[in-house]
């Protein structure tokens, strides 16, 4: 069955990095673009960054210029790397596909910023 498992979450302080990762299973990921959304205490789900089958990405205005999402197809994974990092920017941060036979999203990883 399909599985997204994210990790690389934890504690870091203001202006540090963190990279995410997300193994995925169950489908032909090469052939799918992935997807990071983050969720804050008491706010909605908001889309991070996006990359395409092909290698496109794309990123919401909150982290262009810091964060950035690649793929390892040969290890079925995408990342996010996440450079100067914001108090704003603590999430519970997740992994989702859109595939063919429905949506689906890890189990979240979560991020803290904090000094």
């Amino acid at each position: 069955q399909v599985q997204l498992v994210e990790s690389g979450g934890g504690l870091v302080q203001p202006g540090g990095s963190l990279r995410l990762s997300c193994a995925a299973s169950g489908f032909p990921f090469s052939t799918y673009g992935m997807r990071w959304y983050r969720q804050a205490p008491g706010k909605e789900r908001e889309l991070v960054a996006t990359i395409s089958s092909g290698g496109s990405t794309d990123y919401a205005d909150s982290v262009k210029g810091r964060f950035t999402i690649s793929r390892d197809n040969a290890q079925n994974t995408v990342y996010l790397e996440m450079n100067s990092l914001k108090p704003e920017d603590t999430a519970i941060y997740y992994c989702y596909a859109r595939l063919i036979m429905g949506v689906y999203w890890g189990q979240g990883t979560q991020v803290t910023v904090s000094s």
